[in-house]
């Protein structure tokens, strides 16, 4: 039987020790790249043609350098696996979107100004939105196995722009009341926690017959009977510091304890902030991250999401 495909791409080099700024140029470039160094010198990424055609024009530069460098395919026989080098990317990932959180939450902190200073605040807002959603499809570009880190960041940014926007605009839709049975529910594709977790609660307490519709891109303008969840001017999304999972319990008035447990599970997850420090956040968060790898459809992963709260939420109600 024929050996699997190899999996990875691996550029091992050498650099000289002078001039000194080009092992730093060529960190920069490998980090701006996504790759995560697995040894000393020895770096990885996932294999596509992209993949290799970086790692060539990376070596290319080596060599220009007097370094010497190598690319090649690669599969991990023993020693690593492929779980851990997974896991290294996730590390690397969710270190750049805690970043991003970070930055983002100074920003929205900066928008409190009032008077003459709130013109200026908003200017310097909007250009800072600009530049954090930037940096944000970068890191997203590179976040090749799809952690639930950045969940949170968009939150917090659809928030600042929300703010941003002049008092006199269009509102969004207000949330409707109880006319929402029969709906087509629409989020945004790549579901993972909040959004998993949303559509579990949606047809499991506010609408029985939801159907589910997945889109691409920032915006979205909703059709007739459909209402959007955690996305970008959605009926139903982060609010402040709440995710949708919480905004959608408040709005519906689900009080239920074993409910509230759940969105303090989420909200750990998605926002990542250990407001609640649930200990059971690890696990959901690890299985569900195994889930959105084993799933890269959307109705699939929501299939195997919706059997992990239902047991989830059993679990909470019955306990005494």
């Amino acid at each position: 039987m024929a050996p699997p495909d190899p999996r990875w791409l691996l550029l091992i080099h050498q650099i000289p020790p002078k001039p000194s700024y080009l092992r730093a140029k060529i960190g920069r470039r490998l980090q701006r790249l996504g790759a995560v160094a697995v040894k000393s010198s020895v770096y990885v990424l996932p294999r596509s043609d992209q993949a290799l055609e970086d790692f060539q024009w990376v070596r290319r530069e080596i060599v220009a350098g007097k370094g010497d460098a190598s690319v090649c395919e690669a599969r991990f026989v023993e020693g690593l696996e492929d779980a851990t080098v997974e896991a290294l990317f996730g590390a690397a990932r969710e270190a750049d979107y805690a970043a991003l959180a970070r930055e983002t939450r100074r920003l929205q902190g900066s928008l409190g100004a009032r008077g003459k200073r709130a013109d200026e605040a908003r200017r310097l807002g909007a250009a800072g939105l600009v530049r954090l959603r930037q940096r944000l499809a970068e890191v997203a570009a590179i976040d090749f196995f799809g952690t639930t880190a950045r969940e949170p960041v968009e939150g917090l940014l659809a928030a600042i722009e929300k703010g941003l926007r002049p008092a006199d605009a269009e509102a969004a839709p207000a949330a409707p009341g109880n006319d929402v049975r029969g709906r087509t529910w629409v989020t945004r594709s790549g579901v993972q926690v909040d959004r998993i977790a949303s559509a579990w609660l949606i047809r499991r307490f506010v609408d029985p017959d939801a159907r589910f519709k997945f889109v691409t891109g920032h915006d979205y303008a909703p059709e007739p009977r459909e209402l959007r969840f955690d996305m970008f001017e959605a009926e139903f999304t982060h609010e402040g510091e709440r995710c949708t999972f919480e905004v959608l319990l408040r709005h519906f008035g689900l009080r239920e304890p074993a409910l509230r447990a759940l969105a303090e599970i989420v909200h750990d997850i998605d926002l990542k902030d250990e407001r609640f420090s649930r200990p059971e956040a690890a696990g959901l968060e690890r299985l569900l991250a195994g889930i959105t790898l084993r799933h890269a459809d959307d109705a699939a992963r929501l299939g195997d999401g919706v059997a992990v709260f239902d047991s989830l939420y059993e679990g909470f109600r019955r306990k005494r």
